[in-house]
């Protein structure tokens, strides 16, 4: 079992912190909000009263941070991690990030001779509780290999992207075509409901045609086609408006950066950017289909 320092204990944090506790390594915990921390240390996690704490002793030491910046100034700040961290650490940074924000953070590391990978996850808050995220890894094969073991006992599929900043390019390659099915599941669901016809008959039509796909299939926007999602649980996240906006937000700027033709991933920006407009920001990304169904 190994020592784990674990930085931000949020939606995701929190139950990803909890399954290593529940894997039996020992887990030292710090974020900015007391409440978090003191519910892991009610876990058994060891409570750092600075971040550099968690450095300690540590065997890993994994972040999972709102945006490129915030990983940026925890590590690489004047008075950042880099300082604390011991070269038989790995930092495994599972934040969804910009690729480049990753590469120089994994760059700066390298230069004192820590290891570190990119590893952002796919699968929502029910996938973390659960310990069934997906995990997208960009670093070296053995830098890899090392962090597999720890990721193994907070997911269920670790795949190995590439280089460092590869496992961000493809989180957010995925979560474009997400909120791109998303829409459309939702916009093809309503025309059919407009028409008289049941969306549970309609969404069993198409899950049995062309049609089908994840969002139809585990995630229907359409309230009370499936139990247990958040469209049958008044949007309540899940995988906020927010969060959506802001990957595709990394995907546009990703997209500049090589000339890649994406139209219907700025469709699909525009359409959850007008959300957050709509004040609907903290509601789950299946409330697009709101968008179609309020008139």
């Amino acid at each position: 079992m190994a020592q784990v320092g674990f930085i931000g204990l949020g939606n995701m944090g929190a139950p990803m912190a909890l399954n290593l506790l529940k894997a039996g390594h020992q887990v030292c915990v710090f974020d900015l909000n007391p409440e978090a921390v003191a519910a892991l240390e009610a876990s058994g996690a060891t409570k750092a009263a600075v971040v550099s704490d968690v450095c300690r002793e540590a065997d890993y030491v994994i972040s999972m941070l709102p945006a490129g910046k915030h990983v940026r100034t925890v590590y690489t700040a004047e008075d950042g991690l880099i300082n604390y961290l011991s070269k038989n650490t790995q930092v495994i940074d599972c934040s969804t990030i910009d690729a480049a924000s990753a590469q120089f953070v994994g760059k700066t590391l390298a230069e004192s001779g820590i290891s570190f990978v990119d590893a952002p996850v796919s699968g929502g808050v029910a996938g973390a509780a659960a310990g069934t995220l997906t995990f997208i890894v960009g670093g070296n094969k053995a830098d890899f290999e090392r962090a597999h073991v720890v990721l193994t006992n907070m997911g269920k599929n670790i795949f190995h992207a590439g280089d460092i900043g590869a496992g961000q390019v493809a989180k957010i390659c995925n979560n474009m075509l997400l909120s791109i099915l998303m829409a459309g599941t939702s916009e093809a669901l309503q025309m059919g409901v407009d028409h008289g016809l049941d969306p549970k008959v309609l969404s069993e039509i198409m899950l049995n045609s062309s049609g089908r796909n994840w969002t139809l299939e585990l995630y229907n926007p359409c309230p009370d086609v499936l139990e247990n999602v958040p469209s049958s649980n008044g949007y309540k996240p899940g995988f906020m408006v927010d969060l959506m906006a802001k990957d595709l937000g990394l995907a546009m700027q990703s997209a500049q950066q090589t000339n890649s033709a994406t139209p219907m991933g700025a469709l699909a920006k525009n359409l959850y950017n007008l959300m957050q407009n709509q004040g609907k920001g903290n509601e789950d990304f299946s409330a697009i289909f709101k968008l179609y169904s309020e008139k």
